[in-house]
C-alpha cells in the first residue's frame, strides 16, 4: 500500500510538472509581455514631445538629445551586461533590469526641468540594456536555430505594438492630463510581469537547444572577431536602426508640422500606423522567413536586404511628397521596415553559440546604437534646425537604408548552414557523392 501510494504521488508530481515545451512557451509569453512594456516606456516620450518642448522651451536638437542620451547609456552598459550574462544566471538579471527601467519611468512623472528629464531618460537605457541582451539569449536556449526566427518574430512584435501604445498614451493622455501622466501609468505593469517571470520560469541549461557546430568563431571571443555572419548582420542592423530610430523620434512631430495634426491626432495616427504595420510586417516577415529558411539558408539576410531596398522610395514619398501621400507612404514604408524584425534578430542569435551569445548580443547592441539611433535623432534634429526643414533632416535616413541593404546582400553569403534547410541538405548530399 505504501509503495503504491509513493508511485501514485510520483506520477501526480510528474503530471503536474510542466513539460519543456510548456516552460518554453511560458517563458516566451512573459518575456514578450515584458518587452511590450519595455517599448511602451521608450515611446511615450516621442508621443508627448511637442508638449515637453513647449514646457521646457527646447529646440529639435535638444529633444533629439534625449533619445541620444538614452541610447548612449544603453550601449555603454551593454558590454558589461553581456559579460555578466555569459557567466551568471540570466533570470535575476532580467528581473533587475525590468525593475530599474520601471522605476525610472515612474520617476519621470516627477521631473520639472529638461536636465532632470535628460538624466532620467539616460537611466532607463541602463535598465533596458540588460533586458534586451538577456531575453533573446535565454529564448535561444529554449528553441533550436531553425525555430528562432519564428520565436523572435513573436518576441519582437512588441516593438511596433509597444511603440504604438506609447505614442497613443503619450498623445492622448498627454494632451488631456499633462505629459507626465502617461509615464506614471506605464510604470507598474513591468514590475508585475517581472515578478511573474521570477516565480514561474526556470532557466534552461545554457546552449541546450543549439544544433550547429560549435566552431571557434562561434564560441570564442578571439574567433568571434572573424565571424562575417555576425558582423554583416550587425552593421546592416545598425544602418536600419539609424533610420528607424530617427524616424520614430520625429514622426509624431512631422505629422503635427506638415500634416496639420494636433498632438493627440498625431499620436493616434502614428500609433495606429505603427501598430498595424508592426503586426502585419513582423508576422509576414516571420512567416516568409520560416518557410524560405527551410529552402534557403540565406533567407533571413535576403528578406532584410530586399525589404529595406524597397522601403527607400516609400519613405522618400512620405518625407518629400505631398500631404495627400503622407499617411499611405508612411504606412507602406513602415510595413516594409518591419518585415525584417524577426529575421534580422534571428541572424544575430544564430551567428554565435551559447558560450558567447550574451556577449555577442551586447556587442551587437553597442554597435547598432553607436552607429545608429544613439546619434541619428540628434543629427536629424540638428539638420532640421540648420536648414529650417524637418524634411531634409529626415531625408538622411534614406542613405542609411541603402547602405543597410548593400551590407545584408553581402552578408547573405556568410549565413550559417542550418541542418534543416533543403539547400544545405542538397549541398551535403552533393559533397558525399
Amino acid at each position: 500500500m505504501l509503495s503504491c501510494a509513493h508511485r501514485m504521488t510520483a506520477q501526480l508530481e510528474r503530471s503536474m510538472k510542466p513539460s519543456a515545451a510548456q516552460t518554453a512557451g511560458l517563458a516566451l509569453f512573459l518575456l514578450t509581455c515584458l518587452n511590450l512594456f519595455n517599448f511602451i516606456d521608450r515611446y511615450v516620450l516621442p508621443g508627448v514631445q511637442p508638449l515637453v518642448q513647449k514646457e521646457f522651451l527646447v529646440n529639435d536638437a535638444q529633444m533629439g538629445l534625449l533619445t541620444s542620451a538614452f541610447f548612449f547609456t544603453y550601449m555603454i552598459a551593454a558590454p558589461l551586461t553581456g559579460w555578466l550574462g555569459d557567466r551568471f544566471p540570466r533570470r535575476p538579471l532580467i528581473v533587475a533590469g525590468a525593475l530599474l527601467w520601471s522605476a525610472a519611468t515612474l520617476f519621470t512623472s516627477t521631473v520639472h526641468s529638461y536636465d532632470s528629464l535628460l538624466l532620467r531618460h539616460a537611466i532607463v537605457g541602463i535598465g533596458e540594456a540588460t533586458f534586451s541582451i538577456y531575453a533573446p539569449a535565454l529564448l535561444a536556449d529554449f528553441y533550436p536555430e531553425i525555430d528562432r526566427n519564428r520565436v523572435l518574430s513573436i518576441f519582437y512584435i512588441t516593438i511596433p505594438v509597444g511603440a504604438a501604445i506609447g505614442y497613443l498614451m503619450g498623445g492622448v493622455l498627454g494632451q488631456h492630463y499633462g505629459w507626465r501622466m502617461p509615464f506614471f501609468i506605464a510604470a507598474l505593469p513591468g514590475v508585475l510581469i517581472a515578478a511573474a517571470f521570477w516565480f514561474c520560469v526556470k532557466e534552461p541549461e545554457r546552449g541546450a537547444a543549439d544544433e550547429l557546430m560549435p566552431t571557434l568563431n562561434r564560441t570564442t571571443i578571439q574567433g568571434f572577431a572573424h565571424n562575417p555572419a555576425f558582423w554583416t548582420a550587425t552593421l546592416g542592423m545598425a544602418m536600419w536602426t539609424f533610420a528607424v530610430g530617427g524616424i520614430s523620434t520625429f514622426l509624431p512631430t512631422f505629422f503635427v508640422r506638415f500634416g496639420g495634426y494636433s498632438v493627440a491626432a498625431a499620436g493616434i495616427t502614428t500609433g495606429a500606423i505603427t501598430a498595424v504595420d508592426g503586426l502585419l510586417g513582423t508576422i509576414v516577415g516571420g512567416w516568409i522567413g520560416h518557410r524560405w529558411l527551410h529552402k534557403n539558408h540565406r533567407a533571413l539576410y535576403l528578406i532584410s536586404a530586399i525589404s529595406m531596398l524597397i522601403a527607400i522610395p516609400a519613405a522618400a514619398a512620405a518625407i518629400f511628397g505631398p500631404r495627400s501621400l503622407l499617411v499611405p507612404a508612411v504606412f507602406l514604408a513602415e510595413f516594409l521596415l518591419f518585415l525584417n524584425n524577426g529575421p534580422l534578430n534571428a541572424c544575430i542569435v544564430n551567428s554565435v553559440a551559447a558560450p558567447i551569445r550574451s556577449t555577442a548580443i551586447a556587442i551587437n547592441l553597442f554597435v547598432i546604437h553607436g552607429l545608429g539611433d544613439a546619434f541619428s535623432p540628434r543629427l536629424i534634429g540638428h539638420v532640421s534646425d540648420e536648414t529650417s526643414s524637418l524634411r531634409i533632416g529626415l531625408g538622411v535616413t534614406l542613405i542609411s537604408l541603402a547602405i543597410a541593404s548593400i551590407i545584408l546582400f553581402t552578408g547573405s553569403r556568410f549565413a550559417p548552414l542550418l541542418p534543416e534547410s533543403e539547400d544545405t541538405s542538397q549541398m551535403s548530399s552533393a559533397a558525399i557523392h
